[in-house]
């Protein structure tokens, strides 16, 4: 179906006319450094180029009130002085004879973006707009924001076409409070934001950006609040922040689409944000949202004023809503101690609102004082909780108790794992994987049922040397049948594809009978190949190889195995239900050249046997897989008394 991508160059027009340090950073040329770079790198021509059209009156009233839209056009007329004389009554805000019509642009831009995804021409998009519009209020400007265009986007989606669920998600390095506000009592949006915070002493030294700030009324747990308290934070804390806490609220929630207020102040290298994922980090968070709401994601710029960190993540985005392939994270993939306790304290604020994360309770696992304070006591999966006793709490109100002081340039840094490499490192050589000449490749024998293949996926005719197939198949007395034989060198010569970059995937077929031994085969080809890591998901009871080893080459994970077992941290067994169908082969196909996999629907509880298979698993593997780790601070979470006094300490309020 497409990605689109909406722009329009009159958004380059507004420009800051005086001497402001402080709004000086938002300029043209983030519009115009990411435009270079997406046509440098082919990505504009691949997309559907649309050219962004004005919100009208009523399209803006859906989210702001009249007088402050009259206020905003009334700019159109102004003399310079009298502009920064207003823009002096907002916090972070510069005014130009163009604002009004820039805005008006940023915020149809990702109308005609959501119209685009929800009457099907496209499966997704980005809008590459200015002035960016998550800080901005219902009846204020704030923080370079004029119009809020995702909440804009978000209200519209739900009037004209008639959305009940929708997901926001903020990966801007500031707080969207203005988004946050105007949904904080909306249980049809689900709002989730990271943001530096540092206990409150950065911008905008909001106490609501806390993470037991969670909605108000019906919205209860429909805002998510992640505060990062320290800088540095990098590619694990992110995909980490994802897997522990936004991918099972948004599962359970099951967004019919997903909005993006795509913020990219917080890569390496920004002024603002001083943290360290790299734009590759970037591409690997979109392919994650890709799995919701059928794919339909709309992206849409906010911050990002590193003109080389932000042009390269906006590649990233674009790339991967394409259907490319997301390359190789660097670094290791260890979360640094104050994310875990950032995610932490915000899964025990969401957990009385969400089964998602109240799994933990029907184990029985209680948090206490027989857990020492800095061992793991939890690990991570899409569905799993934290083994935490949640304390509900109270919702915030707008009002900030008090601004403290800002903290000066850099912050307390987050102790990853090793030291993070310059910025200019990692920009100067991005890493760039060239497509495969072929994406998707079905190498199927004569007897096999026809399956329904998009037209775009090639039907393999080659075969390995028979030689060769025979001399890899005379270990395994099932391989010795013709078919499977058959089957066996159509699958080398798929393999040796994949493994040489010819091609991207593929799916091929073999006899019952033959599958685990055809597996081995194919797991001992890869290494032998050349392969240093390979993974493999076997589905139902299928027997392990005999000679895998445990060397740390090959991560063997057996879905509907007998039993819940971990022979090692490299070799494990769940007895999860399978539920395989017909058209599981023709779903492979289309989600592995880049679509959309279909919704799950309403997820529904685990069964109690279920869920103790999975954390006793998870119990045996956290202490070799540091992503798995997400360790408490016991001070804060053995009562509800201890978790009130750590927020006072906080706030600078009492003891």
């Amino acid at each position: 179906m497409g990605t689109a991508l909406v722009y329009h160059e009159d958004m380059t027009a507004t420009r800051l006319l005086w001497d402001d340090p402080e709004c000086e950073i938002e300029r043209p040329e983030r519009l115009t450094a990411a435009l270079d770079r997406l046509r440098q790198r082919g990505l504009e021509q691949r997309c559907l180029r649309l050219s962004a059209r004005e919100a009208s009156k009523e399209e803006l009233g859906l989210v702001h009130s009249p007088e402050y839209v009259s206020l905003v056009r009334k700019t159109q007329v102004l003399g310079e002085e009298e502009l920064q004389a207003l823009s002096g009554q907002f916090d972070a805000i510069y005014f130009h004879p163009s604002t009004f019509h820039c805005a008006r642009l940023a915020a149809g831009a990702g109308l005609q973006l959501v119209d685009a995804v929800l009457t099907g021409a496209v499966q997704n998009g980005l809008a590459l707009v200015r002035p960016p519009g998550h800080h901005s209020q219902r009846a204020a400007a704030n923080g370079f924001c004029v119009f809020n265009n995702v909440a804009i986007a978000a209200a519209y989606a739900k009037q004209k076409h008639g959305l009940h669920r929708i997901l926001i998600v903020d990966w801007d390095v500031h707080h969207g409070q203005g988004i946050q506000y105007l949904f904080e009592d909306d249980p049809s949006v689900l709002y989730f934001s990271w943001h530096r915070y540092e206990h409150g002493r950065f911008w905008p030294f909001l106490r609501e950006s806390d993470a037991d700030a969670v909605g108000r009324g019906q919205g209860l747990g429909f805002t998510v609040n992640l505060p990062w308290n320290q800088v540095g934070m990098g590619n694990a804390d992110y995909v980490a922040a994802f897997l522990h806490l936004l991918l099972p609220l948004a599962f359970e929630f099951d967004p019919e689409l997903v909005l993006v207020s795509a913020g990219f102040d917080s890569a390496i290298g920004d002024p603002e944000g001083q943290m360290q994922a790299t734009p590759e980090c970037f591409a690997h968070l979109t392919h994650l949202l890709q799995v919701l709401a059928g794919g339909r994601v709309c992206a849409m710029l906010e911050g990002g004023y590193h003109l080389e960190s932000l042009a390269e993540s906006v590649c990233m985005t674009v790339q991967t809503l394409l259907g490319d392939p997301a390359p190789p994270l660097s670094g290791l993939m260890v979360p640094c101690q104050s994310a875990l306790e950032s995610i932490q304290s915000a899964r025990a604020a969401q957990a009385p609102y969400w089964k998602s994360l109240q799994l933990q309770g029907q184990c029985g696992q209680v948090l206490g004082c027989r857990i020492p304070p800095q061992a793991p006591c939890s690990g991570y999966d899409s569905e799993l909780s934290l083994d935490v006793t949640p304390v509900p709490t109270s919702p915030s109100t707008h009002s900030p108790e008090g601004r403290p002081p800002p903290l000066l340039p850099g912050g307390p840094m987050c102790k990853a794992a090793v030291p993070a490499p310059a910025p200019s490192s990692l920009l100067d050589q991005p890493c760039l994987c060239p497509a495969p000449s072929v994406r998707t490749t079905v190498a199927l024998t004569a007897p096999d049922i026809t399956l329904v293949l998009p037209p775009d996926v090639i039907q393999q005719e080659g075969s390995a040397l028979r030689e060769e197939t025979e001399a890899w198949a005379r270990p395994h007395e099932s391989l010795a049948r013709e078919e499977a034989l058959t089957a066996l060198g159509k699958l080398l010569y798929l393999l040796d594809g994949m493994l040489d970059g010819q091609v991207n995937s593929g799916i091929a077929a073999t006899p019952a009978s033959a599958a685990a031994a055809t597996l081995d085969v194919a797991i001992q080809r890869g290494l032998s190949h050349g392969a240093q890591r390979l993974l493999c998901v076997a589905l139902g009871q299928l027997d392990r190889p005999p000679d895998l080893a445990h060397d740390g080459r090959t991560l063997w994970l057996n879905i509907g195995g007998k039993e819940a077992a971990a022979l090692s941290m490299f070799h494990v067994s769940t007895p999860l239900p399978v539920d395989s169908t017909p058209q599981l082969a023709g779903i492979l196909a289309r989600v592995l050249r880049g679509e959309a996999p279909p919704s799950l629907g309403p997820s529904s509880v685990a069964s109690p046997e279920d869920v103790q298979a999975l954390m006793y698993l998870r119990g045996q593997l956290e202490p070799q897989w540091k992503m798995l780790q997400v360790r408490l601070i016991a001070e804060a979470w053995l009562c509800p008394g201890a978790r009130l006094c750590r927020r006072g300490r906080w706030g600078g309020q009492g003891k």
